[in-house]
C-alpha cells in the first residue's frame, strides 16, 4: 500500500534520478518522525495499478524507484514489488529501519542501494522507538554489511533524545558491526535552544576514530 510518491529526486539514491515511493505501516513510534501520516494502513490511497502506470511513463526518464516510508518492510508485497519495478528497467533503492530480518532478506535480493537508518545504541532502542529492538535491527545490519549491496548507514539525531554518550556508543557498536560509513543527519523541529551534539569538533573527532569515514549533513 502505497501512502505518496515523490515523482522526481536526486538525493534518495545517491547518483540516480529517481522516484520515491512512500509506504505506509511501520509498528515504531520515534518522537521525531517525519511522516506520521505514514504509521497506519489507510485505504483509498494510491493503487498499485496507478502506480506502475506511472513508471510506465517514465521509463527513459528516471533511473531509479526508492521504496521509503513509513517502514517497506511492513509490506509482505515488498519484494514483489520491487521485482516488478526490476522489471520495467529501474534499479531499486530501499529506505529502512531493519525491523524485519527475514523479510529484509528477501528485499535485500531485489536492491541495488540501501539507506539503512540506526535509531539508537542498541540498549536504548526500546525507549527511543517505542516498539524497536535493536538486536533483531543489528541482525539485519549484519545481512547488509555482508551482503554486496551498496549502501549507507545513517542516523538522525534528535538532541532531545541522544546525547554524547549515546553517539560513542553506537559508533563503537556500528564499528564492531563492521560498517565503515556512518552519516549523521541533523533533525529538523528538534529546537532552536538545544544544544545540537553535531556542533561539538571534540565529539565529532572521537566518534571518527572509531569510523574515519564519518559524515555530517
Amino acid at each position: 500500500m502505497i501512502g505518496g510518491i515523490a515523482p522526481f529526486t536526486t538525493i534518495d539514491f545517491p547518483g540516480r534520478l529517481a522516484a520515491v515511493l512512500f509506504c505506509q505501516g511501520c509498528a515504531w513510534r520515534c518522537g521525531y518522525c517525519h511522516n506520521p501520516g505514514l504509521l497506519p494502513f489507510l485505504p483509498g490511497r494510491l493503487d498499485w495499478e496507478r502506480i506502475r502506470a506511472f513508471l510506465l511513463a517514465r521509463r527513459g526518464l528516471l533511473e531509479a524507484v526508492v521504496f521509503s516510508g513509513g517502514e517497506p518492510l511492513s509490506q509482505p508485497a515488498l519484494p514483489a514489488a520491487m521485482r516488478e519495478v526490476r522489471e520495467l528497467g529501474f534499479a531499486v533503492g530501499l529506505h529502512t529501519t531493519g525491523a524485519s530480518p527475514a523479510r529484509f532478506g528477501q528485499a535485500l535480493a531485489q536492491v541495488d542501494w540501501v539507506g539503512f537508518d540506526v535509531k539508537a545504541p542498541v540498549d536504548r532502542y526500546g525507549e527511543i522507538t517505542g516498539r524497536g529492538d535493536g538486536a533483531i535491527v543489528y541482525r539485519s545490519l549484519a545481512t547488509l554489511v555482508s551482503s554486496r549491496v551498496a549502501h549507507e548507514v545513517r542516523t538522525t539525531v534528535d538532541p532531545r533524545q541522544l546525547g554524547e554518550t549515546d553517539l560513542l556508543e553506537m559508533a563503537r557498536q556500528l564499528a564492531d558491526a563492521g560498517v565503515t560509513h556512518w552519516v549523521l543527519q541533523r533533525c529538523r523541529g528538534a529546537g532552536a535552544r538545544r544544544i545540537d551534539p553535531l556542533d561539538d569538533a571534540s565529539l565529532l573527532a572521537r566518534l571518527r576514530a572509531q569510523l574515519p569515514s564519518l559524515a555530517v549533513r
